[in-house]
């Protein structure tokens, strides 16, 4: 990628009603609605990035499972079926994301990036040890901690501390983060984590295996969330697959300081796919 080309992309962002939740959608690019847009200026390909049938309602959408429900039915609602898709996972979005290419093989996905992977034995992992108790059996006083704590303060004070916690960690936000502090979202999360401590436990090889050609991991080496122990057992059952090990030190949470060089690595990877899908383009209209 050349660093020295700056072009500026149309960032907005949008809400709407998937599976009986309002859901946030961040979309990069001209386009606004995918079915409306004319074919001449849709996008030939949408890269789905997950930090995750018609909508329904989905038991426990909030639950590990039921985000991968969720994100499918995003999926299926919201995206044209013939668009290609480029889907990138980052931590338990990796997880997520070979749960989408096992449940629908259908989606024609060409390529997918796992961002440090937590796609197996979690809780073994130095900060599952840590997490693992303080999610599933201490989540309880993490909820009193929050409806007690948090609730009664005013909502400009929560706002204000946000700020100035992101100030101090001197992370750049575009689109409101604000809402982080809200017990509501402290008790999902905090739900949610003790689900993947559970329920990560083994990696899925079979769905790894039959999608090893549109894979591509990329393991930390001082990622406490993924011991390097796991990128040396992944490649050793898996000597042919494109399974990288960073080289450059970047951390687990690197959207925090290091998005730009990851977009940059991904966007460098990601040529030879586009070149291809350019030459199906224009060969499909030169034959028609």
């Amino acid at each position: 990628m050349d660093s020295s080309i700056k072009e500026e992309v149309p960032v907005h962002e949008e809400f709407i009603l998937c599976c009986g939740v309002e859901t946030q959608v961040l979309k990069c690019g001209p386009w606004t609605n995918l079915f409306n847009e004319q074919r001449a200026n849709r996008p030939k390909l949408l890269i789905f990035i997950i930090t995750d049938s018609n909508a329904q309602e989905i038991k426990d959408i909030y639950g590990l499972q039921g985000q991968v429900e969720h994100k499918l039915a995003f999926l299926r609602t919201h995206v044209p079926k013939e668009m290609k898709l480029v889907i990138i996972g980052h931590s338990i979005g990796c997880y997520i994301s070979l749960e989408i290419l096992k449940l629908a093989p259908e989606l024609p996905i060409i390529r997918s990036f796992l961002l440090f992977p937590t796609i197996e034995r979690l809780s073994e992992t130095p900060n599952g040890r840590i997490a693992t108790p303080l999610l599933c059996w201490l989540r309880y006083a993490l909820y009193v901690f929050g409806y007690l704590l948090l609730k009664p303060w005013p909502e400009k004070i929560r706002s204000l501390i946000t700020r100035i916690g992101l100030q101090m960690m001197n992370v750049q936000y575009e689109f409101s983060v604000l809402n982080i502090l809200e017990p509501f979202c402290i008790a999902n999360a905090v739900y949610l984590g003790g689900q993947e401590m559970m329920k990560v436990v083994e990696r899925d090889n079979e769905t790894i295996r039959a999608h090893l050609s549109k894979l591509t991991f990329y393991y930390g080496t001082m990622d406490a969330w993924c011991p390097t122990k796991y990128y040396e057992d992944i490649k050793k059952d898996f000597p042919e697959g494109d399974i990288r090990l960073c080289e450059k030190k970047l951390p687990h949470a690197f959207i925090i300081h290091f998005y730009g060089e990851m977009a940059g690595m991904i966007a460098d990877w990601l040529k030879d796919d586009l070149s291809k899908i350019e030459a199906l383009t224009h060969g499909s209209v030169t034959d028609s």
